[in-house]
């Protein structure tokens, strides 16, 4: 009897975001990030348009904040992926771990070429910018007065007036 076997899934997937995170690092180089600063970036990558940078590469929905709850995991499942091929290397220290691009992060990110992933390139480029001098706590206090913790959670509220 012939085994059926699950599709894979590739949005909001450890490969995705694994994807991703190869994208971000290779924009922060030299330096690296830990997971939680890598967390709150995917979110300034994908919502860009939130914190005052390009527009959002995803469609904005309500409560995308949740997701940045639900992401930590799967960010760390997809930097684990994309280290069993080069494409992530991890530091430890006395601080915790370090996420950095690995050796063939340049040329995937080079060869890959398609209008979504030229577009990933940009948003990676921008929140590196934006963002690589702050530390995780600074970020998520720079969101929180900006009123970007999270997005859409209060566009129904401000819209209203309130």
């Amino acid at each position: 009897m012939k085994k059926k076997s699950r599709p894979i899934a590739t949005f909001n997937s450890p490969f995705e975001l694994g994807v991703r995170m190869v994208y971000l690092l290779n924009s922060l180089q030299p330096a690296g990030a830990d997971l939680q600063k890598l967390v709150l970036l995917d979110y300034a990558v994908v919502y860009s348009d939130d914190l005052g940078g390009p527009p959002s590469l995803h469609t904005p929905v309500p409560f995308r904040g949740s997701e940045y709850l639900s992401r930590r995991d799967l960010i760390a499942q997809g930097l684990y992926l994309m280290s069993t091929r080069g494409l992530v290397d991890a530091a430890m220290d006395e601080t915790g771990i370090t996420y950095f691009a690995g050796e063939a992060a340049r040329a995937m990110v080079g060869a890959l070429t398609s209008p979504y992933l030229r577009e990933l390139e940009g948003r990676c480029r921008w929140a590196a910018a934006a963002f690589a001098e702050l530390n995780s706590r600074q970020m998520t206090e720079r969101f929180a007065q900006q009123g970007y913790l999270w997005g859409a959670e209060f566009e129904g509220v401000s819209s209203r007036g309130h």
